[in-house]
């Protein structure tokens, strides 16, 4: 703060000033920057997500195919239009009902073995196309309900890879109350959706590295008449995750839909990995994802009442892009 002496040499009105200011930019400082989206109904975003997993190992099964793939591969091409459809009257901003849409889907895949019970991931990708589901998120920004999600995605192997990009998307619920500024971390839980432990998570340990230009191909739509806005900023965020169970590795975790079937799981699952993320400062939107991730599987699925087993071991590599192409306020 200035000393009375220096507010009289300044002029005492200038001074207020100067004092008015430093406190603005204190209190902002210690509130941080919230980079959670506020969605209003009639905006519409598209993304690009390209995904490449390779699998290396071997299902083991007491029919059909004894013995699995042992190395698999296989890239995915999506062009996804999100609609923020509706938000609650009244209710935080942070809270919507969006529609997402597979414009493009197309897969190309590679492997050493051919798995009649595995449909085929290029005709199963082509099948999504033109096909959508909605999905809710809650004031705290976190997927709540998703509907028509059963209809488009049959198989759950496919379902659980082709909404990969959602979870990434939109995280902006695991960012802190407070707000964040550069230089600080913070961490965060998530499950991992579809898995067979109902105790299996991602922990997280984000930090905000730095603000820089949006280096992404995406182009804010504007009227005819109006002149494009200038370049917008990003915040950069690195985050590094593992996979582990919550629990001991050798509790009773079996996930319920496991368990509706009369199946307990057991054995390991583990991972880590970490992804580079530009969001938007103005909007708060995710403009650029690209994540890697390296994961160890070794676990075994038994039938309570035949008493047969389905053993998993297996090492999946996967690379992640996700980019804003184009968004419509």
């Amino acid at each position: 703060m200035l000393a009375s002496g220096e507010c009289a040499k300044i002029g005492q009105g200038f001074c207020v000033l100067l004092v008015a200011w430093a406190l603005v930019l204190t209190a902002s400082a210690s509130s941080g920057i919230r980079l959670t989206p506020k969605y209003v109904p009639g905006q519409a975003f598209r993304y690009r997500v390209e995904s490449r997993t390779a699998t290396a190992g071997t299902i083991t099964t007491p029919i059909l195919n004894p013995e699995g793939a042992t190395v698999s591969q296989v890239s995915v091409h999506l062009e996804i239009r999100l609609d923020v459809l509706d938000r609650p009257s009244g209710g935080n901003p942070a809270t919507a009902r969006l529609r997402a849409t597979y414009e493009k889907s197309s897969a190309d895949s590679q492997s050493d073995a051919f798995d009649p019970a595995r449909p085929s991931p290029s005709m199963e990708y082509a099948k999504l196309e033109g096909r959508s589901f909605e999905f809710a998120l809650d004031s705290s920004g976190h997927i709540d309900t998703i509907q028509g999600i059963e209809e488009s995605f049959p198989d759950r192997a496919i379902r659980q890879a082709a909404l990969s990009w959602l979870g990434e998307v939109f995280w902006g619920g695991t960012f802190p109350a407070s707000g964040v500024t550069i230089g600080r971390k913070w961490k965060s839980e998530r499950p991992v959706e579809a898995a067979p432990f109902s105790d299996l998570i991602w922990r997280r340990e984000s930090s905000y590295l730095r603000d820089e230009p949006c280096h992404a191909e995406s182009e804010v739509a504007v009227a005819p008449n109006r002149t494009a806005p200038p370049q917008e900023g990003c915040a950069v965020i690195l985050t590094r995750f593992t996979i582990l169970r919550r629990g001991s590795a050798h509790a009773e975790a079996t996930a319920p839909d496991y368990l509706r079937y009369g199946l307990r799981v057991s054995g390991s699952w583990t991972g880590s990995g970490e992804s580079l993320d530009s969001v938007s400062l103005s909007t708060g939107w995710l403009v650029r994802s690209i994540e890697t991730s390296d994961q160890q599987m070794d676990y075994e699925i038994t039938s309570a009442a035949t008493g047969s087993e389905i053993r998993n071991r297996s090492h999946v590599q996967s690379q992640l892009e996700i980019t804003l192409l184009s968004a419509r306020k």
